[in-house]
């Protein structure tokens, strides 16, 4: 059993499966690009369920991330193994921030939309410290890349499927 299915069942044995996926998506490695389709596959939740717990879930961090990011990376810099993992992912971040460079506000909301590892609102957070990004609007990027980045999870997953017809029902 690999990492992230030991996470998951331990997850599973102790919060019922909508705590789960909230808690999942809160997970700097996962986010919602793993706790969608683990909602809708595994625990058989409708898509618009997934997509709510999700967003509710990946966004839960943002703003306490945003607000202690730059206090406590000036603490933890200073412990060997922390320090370095820190040094390591704000380079990261720096190398695939080009189009945050280019676009500002529009182009880190592109960077965390984007469902790949090592974007997402995690990483989002660290390239909008680096670029000095005020708390609401990073705040407000975040949110706009983990809408978009849920629809497309979700559209991967078939979710768009459910949930169109129930928006077409509620607009006629």
């Amino acid at each position: 059993m690999d990492l992230k299915t030991k996470i998951i069942a331990f997850l599973a044995g102790l919060f019922s499966k909508e705590v789960v996926v909230v808690l999942l998506a809160a997970l700097p490695i996962f986010e919602l690009r793993l706790s969608i389709p683990i909602a809708m596959l595994k625990f058989n939740m409708p898509a618009y369920k997934a997509f709510l717990l999700s967003i509710l879930g990946n966004m839960l961090p943002v703003i306490p991330f945003l607000l202690f990011l730059r206090w406590a990376v000036v603490r933890l810099e200073r412990l060997r193994f922390v320090g370095k993992f820190l040094m390591w992912w704000f380079k990261r971040a720096e190398a695939q921030s080009k189009v945050i460079q280019t676009y500002g506000f529009w182009g880190l909301v592109i960077f965390i939309a984007i469902p790949l590892p090592g974007t997402g609102a995690w990483t989002g957070c660290i390239a909008a410290t680096l670029f000095n990004f005020k708390l609401f609007r990073a705040t407000l990027a975040c949110l706009l890349g983990v809408l978009i980045a849920g629809i497309i999870v979700l559209s991967l997953c078939g979710g768009l499927s459910q949930i169109l017809p129930l928006l077409q029902n509620k607009c006629v």
